[in-house]
């Protein structure tokens, strides 16, 4: 009887049950990875329930910009007919996002310290399963605390509610390309400190070049107006600011699409510089 077999599981299977093998085969092993992603992420879950103190930071931070810095500017600034502090509204949330994805990257590198990551990587599980159960874990965190700051917006009375659900669908996207971009960093580097140079000499200029404290306006140098138009954060800060105070710059097909764009290559560089790492 002529039989086939498949190297990678060391199988040898006739024509006769060769297709039913490889469907049962299939199935385990999709069955395998997501239980993977599922396991990895409830772990990530966990692990920000047990800091609070990470939590309570993770909102106190924005809340201090909110109060403090767009109350102090907004005693003498107002933008068109928004008070200041409603203008930055989408500015502080998209800053939540990308603060708290990037450095969600700061965990690998911890992990790797203490050989947690190590007895992760040995599961019979894919590399990309383990990235992607990251993934879903830092996005998990970040719009948990963007939920606590939506809970708040009725302190922000040109804030439009119904806007609430797209921005979410945007900063959701935007979180899966910073966190991809936090995990990507963290998969370069064994030092916490290298990290946090790092990120920082990205995560600052992001977030001021991307319209969050004040209006992209043609009255910026040129210069400027282009860093600002290359920075993907741009696009969320616009895109969140159109659906919730029905204002923006670009076309909200044109912030979605940047956005979507992002995140894919993020995911992308994110596993292929996780499966490499050693």
């Amino acid at each position: 009887m002529m039989r086939w077999m498949i190297p990678a599981a060391g199988w040898i299977l006739s024509p006769a049950t060769a297709r039913g093998g490889l469907k049962i085969m299939g199935s385990s092993f999709i069955r395998r990875e997501l239980m993977g992603v599922y396991a990895v992420w409830w772990r990530e879950f966990k692990v920000f329930q047990r800091e609070k103190s990470r939590i309570v930071s993770s909102i106190v931070q924005p809340l201090m910009w909110l109060f403090l810095f767009g109350s102090g500017i907004g005693a003498s600034v107002t933008i068109g007919s928004f008070a200041y502090r409603d203008y930055i509204y989408p500015g502080i949330l998209s800053m939540l996002v990308l603060f708290g994805s990037v450095y969600f990257g700061l965990y690998i590198v911890w992990d790797r310290k203490l050989d947690v990551l190590k007895a992760i990587l040995v599961a019979p599980v894919s590399r990309i399963s383990i990235f992607l159960g990251k993934v879903l874990g830092g996005c998990t965190d970040v719009i948990l605390q963007i939920l606590v700051l939506f809970s708040l917006s009725f302190l922000f009375p040109a804030v439009n509610p119904w806007g609430i659900p797209l921005a979410l669908l945007l900063l959701l996207i935007t979180a899966i390309g910073m966190v991809s971009l936090g995990l990507a960093l963290g998969s370069l580097f064994e030092s916490l400190e290298g990290f946090q140079v790092v990120s920082a000499f990205l995560i600052f200029p992001l977030f001021f070049l991307s319209g969050a404290l004040f209006p992209i306006t043609e009255k910026l140098p040129i210069w400027l107006r282009g860093l600002v138009k290359l920075n993907p954060l741009t696009y969320t800060v616009d895109g969140v600011r159109g659906a919730l105070l029905n204002v923006n710059i670009f076309p909200l097909y044109v912030d979605f699409l940047v956005i979507i764009f992002f995140a894919a290559g993020m995911l992308f560089l994110g596993s292929v510089l996780f499966s490499r790492m050693k």
